[in-house]
């Protein structure tokens, strides 16, 4: 379990990163908006529009340290139980951001991608998500993944009733079910070409990983830190990769396994 970059010591600001150390997917659990604004006299919605911003610049950020990969949970499957107001407010700013960033991405060859059932959007941000998809698609930079109307049980949900139609077809469908690897079962998922979760980070002070990811972050390091996300800063993240360099990462062998490869 990772600590929030203030309290962890050892790390200088000005560390350097070794390219070979990095995580390749990073996912992130951008909690606190709410409070952030609440702590502040403001509407919920304020928390958001902050939020927003430091999702642009954190994508920046990363790219510029060399993630290859970065998964942010916008919405998920659950928020849409939130007041109304705040829903409606959320999906306009959604349109909204993601036209202003095209630009940038573009610029910086940011290839746009979405996991999660986008046809629940409303009409305009599901026409922005889609016209961003079509126009960063042969972009080569890092790629950016909003998960958006998504949650992991669903994501495992739709790839098991995907391979039981695809075993209902074979000659034998009990001896297709019964030989279906993990690497097959993962092609039928949302996330087939994307690479699995290496590192996730969650802010706000919570401990809980809320749907997100949940088989691919088998085997991700878990950062929390107590950072509300519109007050997560570059130095923050630069911690939580630092953090992650210096993990072992093991993957059910022992550590002399690992060390005698």
């Amino acid at each position: 379990m990772g600590e929030s970059s203030q309290e962890m010591s050892g790390l200088e600001d000005d560390a350097p990163l070794d390219a070979n150390q990095l995580p390749h997917h990073v996912g992130v659990i951008m909690d606190g908006n709410g409070r952030w604004a609440k702590a502040r006299g403001k509407m919920r919605v304020e928390g958001h529009k902050r939020g927003a911003e430091v999702a642009r610049e954190v994508v920046r950020w990363a790219n510029d340290f060399g993630v290859k990969q970065i998964s942010l949970y916008v919405f998920s499957t659950e928020n849409w139980n939130r007041p109304k107001l705040e829903v409606r407010a959320l999906m306009s700013l959604l349109a909204v951001l993601i036209r202003r960033t095209l630009p940038e991405m573009m610029e910086n060859q940011v290839r746009f991608r979405v996991l999660g059932d986008i046809s629940a959007l409303p009409g305009s941000a599901r026409k922005a998500v889609e016209f961003a998809l079509a126009e960063t698609a042969n972009n080569t930079g890092i790629q950016m993944i909003l998960c958006l109307n998504y949650g992991g049980q669903q994501e495992i949900l739709a790839a098991t009733k995907q391979a039981c139609a695809w075993a209902i077809n074979q000659p034998d469908p009990a001896q297709a079910m019964a030989a279906l690897t993990l690497d097959q079962f993962r092609q039928m998922m949302w996330c087939h070409d994307i690479a699995p979760l290496d590192l996730l980070i969650r802010t706000g002070g919570e401990h809980r990983i809320s749907n997100f990811h949940l088989w691919d972050a088998a085997y991700a390091e878990l950062y929390f830190s107590d950072r509300y996300w519109p007050d997560f800063s570059k130095d923050d993240l630069r911690a939580a990769l630092l953090d992650y360099a210096n993990r072992e990462r093991r993957y059910g062998k022992t550590s002399e396994q690992v060390a005698a490869k």
